[in-house]
């Protein structure tokens, strides 16, 4: 039974999108695009940018106070930086610019949150970050300053700690 052109295509463009992602499982699965250079204010005053974060693995939080999934999460993004802060790990936590500062500042209080807690009253931050609408958004960024994954929603936090373990091992 003969081919026809369109099946052919069909075929083809099929094979390549099964060698495309053979390639992406072999290599490890890490698409990876360089973090933005995003400077910002924390909540003690002090400026940071992304680029002071190089050699850590890091961990970016975009959230707001009034997001249920975001206040559910918070517990497991403090147990993971106090797990993994003395090999190298770093976690950010940037409010959303609808987000009132006394409500952030007040939580980062009453919540003894142990990382840095940034306002991005601008929305420049998210915009860095590729226009962040959704809450939780969290990106991971390794030792070289590059996104190698990016959760929308609360992550499996069992994998993402898997994932740390793996970048941290990195030289």
């Amino acid at each position: 039974m003969p081919l026809s052109r369109r099946h052919l295509a069909t075929a083809v463009i099929a094979g390549a999108a099964l060698l495309a992602a053979g390639a992406y499982l072999i290599g490890g699965g890490a698409a990876t695009t360089p973090a933005p250079q995003v400077t910002y204010t924390l909540l003690d005053g002090r400026q940071q940018s992304t680029s002071d974060l190089r050699g850590q693995v890091v961990l970016v939080n975009f959230w707001a106070t009034s997001c249920a999934t975001c206040v559910a999460e918070m517990p497991e993004l403090v147990a993971t930086h106090q797990k993994y802060r003395s090999q190298g790990y770093q976690t950010v936590a940037v409010a959303m610019s609808y987000d009132p500062p006394a409500y952030v500042a007040n939580y980062a209080q009453s919540r003894q949150l142990p990382f840095g807690v940034a306002i991005d009253n601008t929305g420049a931050i998210a915009k860095g970050f590729g226009d962040v609408k959704i809450t939780p958004t969290t990106f991971l960024i390794n030792k070289r300053g590059e996104i190698v994954k990016r959760y929308v929603g609360a992550p499996d936090f069992a994998a993402l700690h898997t994932l740390v373990e793996k970048l941290l091992a990195e030289s």
